[in-house]
């Protein structure tokens, strides 16, 4: 199915993602059609045993506090964010939202509920 511009935007405006609606999201990115920013929260060791294919960026939710700045680099672009099930995800973006950046999306159930394409012993994509 093809997606137009907007269909995508409208994806990023949900609360939250499905597998399907992600692995769409990152077609798209690939073929400059949208833009966003796919952001790992799980610690180091998780993102090392498997990742999704194209995470752009690793802040684990033990490190968060110290490194909210990240977000407002970010303030202007739609952030996807994922863990293991959705359920620190879900917490940060609450969190988040609560502090006023209102472009975060979680993909639900996280990489457990993910079937598109991961990588295992992926190099960490950011500077911790």
């Amino acid at each position: 199915m093809e997606y137009s511009k907007e269909d995508l935007e409208k994806m990023l405006q949900n609360p939250q993602l499905s597998s399907a609606e992600l692995e769409t999201l990152l077609k798209a990115r690939e073929e400059g059609k949208i833009d966003f920013v796919l952001m790992d929260v799980r610690e180091v060791f998780e993102f090392t045993d498997r990742s999704i294919k194209g995470a752009d960026i690793l802040l684990p939710t033990s490190m968060m506090n110290n490194k909210l700045n990240v977000f407002e680099e970010l303030k202007e672009k739609p952030v996807v964010l994922y863990c293991r099930t959705g359920s620190r995800t879900g917490q940060v973006m609450y969190a988040l939202r609560n502090m006023g950046y209102d472009n975060i999306v979680h993909l639900n159930p996280g990489i457990m509920g993910y079937f598109g394409e991961t990588e295992r012993n992926a190099p960490i994509p950011n500077e911790l």
